[in-house]
């Protein structure tokens, strides 16, 4: 049995040209359309994440986790608080 071995290791999931973060987002949006009853939402599904790769390509791989922990909304293991001014290593 012959298997593919990927061209590219640290290639992200794609499907189509959306990453895994967009469709994430986009599902979300559409989810929440869908049990809001809102067509303001289901258009918001189809251009945030259009929106949300322009502001993607500018910044640095892994900005979006990073900005979750600067908000306090997840922990990253084995890093410091973020207002922890002196710490020792």
């Amino acid at each position: 049995m012959k298997r593919k071995f990927p061209r590219y290791l640290s290639a992200p999931f794609q499907v189509l040209w959306f990453e895994l973060d967009d469709l994430l987002l986009m599902f979300f949006l559409a989810a929440l359309g869908l049990v809001l009853r809102d067509g303001l939402l289901w258009g918001l599904s189809i251009l945030a994440p259009y929106i949300y790769s322009k502001i993607k390509r500018r910044h640095p791989r892994g900005f979006l986790k990073h900005s979750f922990y600067f908000l306090g909304l997840v922990q990253m293991k084995g890093y410091p608080v973020f207002f922890d001014k002196h710490f020792i290593e």
